[in-house]
């Protein structure tokens, strides 16, 4: 990803909340096959104030990614969307993108049996705890059988990233005025990840002092 000093993203703590907003990540590898890549959910390792994830994949992924022998790419992507000249007002402007995004690379850890299994059920509770009748891992009608066999399909891994390169490119090297267009132009389009956007737009504007 090319990186732009002005939509760097180094804060830590935002880095966390983007990772925690946004589980659903893209695993990339290089191997001697080329670039593969995976999709799954992750999250922040409890306990831990850093940019540590933990996840999973399905085998036989562990085998095509060669989980833990090389480097692995974690792909976040955070809200985005199209933004259009117009809302630049009557000046030249070309169509662009607002987006969030971190890439968090590094040779993962591969997590013990016991460890993976404890790393399920928390994803399982993240997820679950929204629901109208949250549902655990183990809650009938699965048994201990069932979740055993669950575990062993699966290969936890830990991931503290040896490089983080993350950008934020929210219109942030335009006027307030004209950020402020833009973020309720996108939000009134009302697409599914627009609100998201509009949001981390006047985020970013608060961050900076700007409002």
């Amino acid at each position: 990803m090319r990186q732009n000093p002005s939509f760097a993203m180094t804060d830590v703590a935002e880095l966390r909340r983007l990772i925690d907003e946004n589980p659903w990540v893209t695993l990339v590898s290089h191997t001697e096959d080329g670039l593969v890549a995976s999709h799954y959910a992750v999250m922040l390792d409890g306990g831990r104030d850093d940019l540590t994830i933990v996840g999973h994949v399905g085998k036989p992924d562990d085998l095509v990614h060669g989980l833990g022998e090389r480097e692995l790419l974690v792909v976040v992507q955070g809200p985005h969307g199209y933004i259009s000249p117009g809302w630049y007002g009557d000046v030249a402007a070309v169509p662009t993108w607002n987006f969030v995004s971190a890439h968090l690379s590094g040779v993962p850890e591969i997590l013990s049996a016991d460890e993976n299994l404890r790393v399920l059920e928390r994803l399982v509770d993240r997820f679950e705890r929204g629901m109208p009748q949250p549902r655990g891992l183990w809650e009938l009608p699965n048994d201990e059988e069932f979740v055993t066999r669950l575990e062993r399909g699966t290969v936890g891994f830990r991931l503290t990233p040896s490089r983080v390169v993350a950008k934020r490119k929210l219109s942030q090297n335009k006027p307030v005025e004209t950020v402020e267009t833009i973020a309720r132009e996108v939000a009134a389009r009302g697409l599914p990840l627009d609100s998201a956007l509009a949001d981390e737009m006047r985020r970013a504007e608060e961050a900076r002092g700007r409002r």
